[in-house]
């Protein structure tokens, strides 16, 4: 471990050096590189510079409590040495996190596209609930979004919607809410107070930039037409929606939120990029997957994750068994309790399986 952080440090001291290099700083691609990976490596430096200070200053006390002191002093270095071990035992516990396999993509931005499921019109209200949390718990983190596309209904629901959140370490959080959501609830078009159970589905896709998904303009059939509104209600006269179809893998986007055929078709091609992402993705964890088993579900589209009960006010994540009583503030927007126990149990599931894998087999 410590030979893992100490050439962690020397290439974060070095990727110091190379940002104060005239021919770094006046490349703008090289610049965004080099401050990226320092940036990736910050958290670690950081500890190890405290572990290695506390090991110093424990080493030090330790040393003291070989001389002679009289007796007030000597209680006053144990009682330094217990809370010095306290720590380096703490700082060993999270760096041991800290160096666990990062994923790839964590830092990236998203992708979100949320779908009403089973249950219909309110399937399609829930969908709009969970539009307005993903879009509120960005606001607490300082992220901005941006919608996409939506297939609004007559009550105020989504068929569909897609939207971006621009933040850094987005997917790193978000990437958890890809599933089935599952809402218990007497509707507003209920008359006879009965609970109906509805879905919906999240996937929640990391944004790619172009130079990781090529996308070749023979591959690609473009039709235009004028937008509409909910029911049919034509919004636009022009031509200004996008459908783009993407040929080798029938992937289709739609975009027509914007007046401008251009902007449509941006829009349009970064949705489809992501998905192309997502599919390459898709296709290199089905090979490893004996190897690489996510510890808090696969992220399919079709599997249950969380269920939201409004007469008890509860909240339950299926994949760890959490349940929490403060459903309106999770509506709200605050899902960090649930995002930070969904980040520790995979943390606890990786640390297992690489004790498993380090430790003899009989």
């Amino acid at each position: 471990m410590l030979e893992r952080l100490e050439a962690i440090h020397k290439r974060y001291e070095e990727l110091s050096r190379l940002l104060c290099d005239p021919d770094v700083l006046n490349d703008a691609g090289k610049l965004r590189e080099v401050s990226k990976e320092q940036a990736a490596l910050e958290e670690q430096n950081r500890a190890y510079l405290e572990y290695r200070d506390v090991v110093r200053q424990l080493s030090e006390a330790r040393e003291m409590l070989a001389d002679k002191l009289d007796e007030e002093m000597r209680e006053l270095v144990k009682e330094e040495v217990n809370a010095l071990t306290a720590r380096k035992e703490e700082l060993e516990e999270r760096i041991k996190i800290l160096l666990l396999p990062k994923d790839p993509h964590d830092d990236k931005n998203v992708i979100v596209e949320i779908r009403g499921a089973a249950g219909g019109e309110e399937a399609a209200l829930f969908a709009a609930d969970l539009f307005r949390m993903y879009t509120r718990y960005a606001e607490r983190q300082g992220w901005k979004v941006e919608l996409m596309e939506a297939n609004a209904t007559g009550l105020g629901g989504f068929k569909e919607v897609v939207f971006s959140i621009v933040g850094r370490g987005a997917y790193s959080r978000l990437k958890y809410e890809s599933g089935a959501h599952r809402v218990q609830r007497v509707p507003e078009t209920e008359s006879g107070g009965r609970i109906h159970t509805s879905t919906a589905t999240v996937a929640v896709l990391p944004e790619a930039e172009e130079i990781e998904v090529e996308i070749h303009e023979k591959d690609l059939r473009i039709d235009t037409f004028c937008s509409s509104g909910p029911g049919g209600q034509s919004v636009n006269t022009t031509k200004s929606a996008v459908r783009i179809t993407h040929l080798p893998t029938g992937i289709v986007v739609s975009c027509q939120d914007e007046k401008s055929q251009n902007t449509n078709k941006d829009k349009a091609l970064r949705i489809l990029r992501a998905r192309l992402f997502d599919l390459k993705r898709q296709e290199e964890m089905a090979k490893r997957a004996d190897a690489r088993r996510s510890a808090v579900g696969t992220g399919d589209r079709s599997e249950r994750i969380r269920t939201y009960n409004f007469p008890q006010s509860r909240v339950t994540d299926h994949r760890i068994g959490l349940t929490i009583h403060k459903l309106n503030q999770v509506l709200d927007g605050e899902l960090q309790e649930i995002i930070d126990a969904l980040i520790l149990h995979e943390q606890t599931e990786l640390l297992k399986r690489q004790q498993e894998a380090a430790s003899p087999t009989s």
